[in-house]
This record gives structure tokens, C-alpha cells and sequence, in this order.
């Protein structure tokens, strides 16, 4: 019982998007599969606002605070396949952005994403 506590767990998911994080955490969870752990946290510092407050500057313009959280899902490595295959029959992606954590400028992006072609 207890080793599977401690079995290592690879990510299948890992992005700055809650929406796909839902979706794939809950079909995770309706297919049984008991090995998927999944979480989200925010990896950003924070600027002082200027007035000692510790506020972002950046969650007050005209629609309020943005979601900044990196979502993730890790299964164990033994279920890797079938929880693609789980995903795959529900039609979503996995993806693991490996630069999520880098700032936008310093990401290196192809040509195509840039102009559009």
C-alpha cells in the first residue's frame, strides 16, 4: 500500500492554462486512475506596489486580477500510457511547457509564432 505513495509521478500536464487543467484532472479522475496528483502554484515574484503593501501592480487595471498559476499533473510512470490513452478517447492534449517559468521575453519562440505564418 504504501509504495505507491512514493512511486514517481512524471508530468503530463504542465501550463499556465486552468481551463485544460480542469478537463484533464477531471478525466483522470472519472477513468479511476488513483496514481494522478495534480496542483497548481504561482512561481512569479512579486513587484512592490510602493507603498510597502506588497500588492501586484499588474491586477489593477479594467479586468481585475489575472490568473499567473502554473497548473500541473504528474502520474506515476507505470499508468503514463494509459493516462494518454484516457486523455486521447476524451480528446484532449497533454502538454509540458518546459519554459513556462521564464519571462515572456526571454522564451524563445519559433518564427511562425511571432508572424504568424
Amino acid at each position: 500500500m504504501f509504495e505507491k505513495l512514493f512511486e514517481k509521478r512524471v508530468y503530463i500536464f504542465q501550463k499556465r492554462d486552468r481551463e485544460t487543467w480542469e478537463q484533464i484532472r477531471d478525466a483522470l479522475k472519472e477513468a479511476g486512475l488513483a496514481s494522478m496528483r495534480s496542483g497548481h502554484y504561482l512561481q512569479e515574484t512579486v513587484m512592490g506596489g510602493g507603498c510597502g503593501a506588497k500588492l501586484d501592480p499588474r491586477n489593477f487595471g479594467g479586468h481585475g486580477t489575472i490568473d499567473r498559476d502554473i497548473y500541473w499533473v504528474k502520474v506515476a510512470e507505470d499508468d503514463v500510457d494509459r493516462a494518454k490513452e484516457i486523455l486521447r478517447q476524451n480528446g484532449l492534449v497533454p502538454v509540458v511547457e518546459e519554459d513556462v517559468l521564464l519571462d515572456a521575453a526571454l522564451r524563445k519562440r519559433p518564427k511562425e509564432d511571432y508572424f504568424g505564418k
